[in-house]
C-alpha cells in the first residue's frame, strides 16, 4: 500500500511504474499464435482485461469498436485485434468461461461493446473500478489504484488514448500502453484479494 507519508502527494509526485516487458507482450495474428495465448489463458486462474476503441469524434458517431481486447496472465500480455478470425475465438472462450476471473476497470462499455459487436456473454467479471471504492462516490480509476497500491504513478496519455485502435499496425507505444491496462488490472487484482479478509 502506499505510504502514509506520500497519502497528500498527486500521483504524479511518485515516481514512474515500471510496465511489463515488451518481450512479453504478444500481438496474436496466426492460428498457432492464437492456439498457444488460449492455451495460455485456460491455464490462468484469472486474467487482466481491458479493450480499446477507434475514438469517436464526430457528435451522434457510433463507436465501431472495440478494436482490440487485451488479455494478461501473470507472466504475458496477449493482444487481439478484433477483427481478426483467429483471435475472435479465443476472446469468446476466454471471456465466456465461467473459471477464469477477467478483472479490470472501468469495464461496462466494454462488455457492452463486446457484446453487441461479437455475442460475448463474459462472465466472472470483476470491475476494480468499483470494488476499490471503500465507500468513496466516484469510481477508482487505474492510475489512483497504482498509487495507492504500489506508490507509483501509471503513465496515462490522452495523445496515445486518443490514438487509431483501429489500425492494421500498432505502434509501440499503443502496444505497450493496451499491455499495461491489462496487466496492472490483473497485479492490483491479485494485491486486493490479498488484503481482504479471509
Amino acid at each position: 500500500m502506499i505510504p502514509a507519508d506520500q497519502d497528500d502527494l498527486g500521483p504524479d509526485a511518485l515516481p514512474l511504474y515500471q510496465g511489463i516487458a515488451r518481450a512479453d507482450v504478444h500481438l496474436v495474428h496466426t492460428p498457432a499464435e492464437a492456439e498457444r495465448a488460449l492455451a495460455a489463458l485456460l491455464a490462468a486462474d484469472a486474467v487482466g482485461f481491458d479493450t480499446e476503441s477507434k475514438p469517436t469524434f464526430t457528435k451522434g458517431e457510433q463507436s465501431t469498436g472495440p478494436h482490440l481486447v487485451q488479455l494478461a496472465t501473470d507472466e504475458h500480455v496477449y493482444l487481439f485485434q478484433v477483427d481478426s478470425t483467429s483471435a475472435n475465438g479465443v476472446i469468446k472462450t476466454v471471456l465466456e468461461s465461467a473459471r477464469i476471473v477477467k478483472a479490470g476497470f472501468g469495464l461496462g462499455d466494454d462488455i457492452k461493446r463486446l457484446r453487441a459487436k461479437l455475442g460475448i456473454e463474459t462472465v466472472n467479471v470483476v470491475d476494480l473500478a468499483n470494488v476499490l471504492r471503500n465507500g468513496q462516490r466516484n469510481p477508482v480509476g487505474a492510475k489512483t489504484a497504482v498509487a495507492r497500491f504500489y506508490g507509483q504513478t501509471l503513465r496515462k496519455s490522452k495523445r496515445i488514448t486518443t490514438t487509431n485502435w483501429a489500425t492494421p499496425r500498432l505502434s509501440e507505444q499503443q502496444i505497450l500502453y493496451a499491455a499495461d491496462d491489462a496487466h496492472v488490472a490483473l497485479r492490483i487484482y491479485r494485491l486486493w484479494r490479498a488484503a481482504r479478509p479471509a
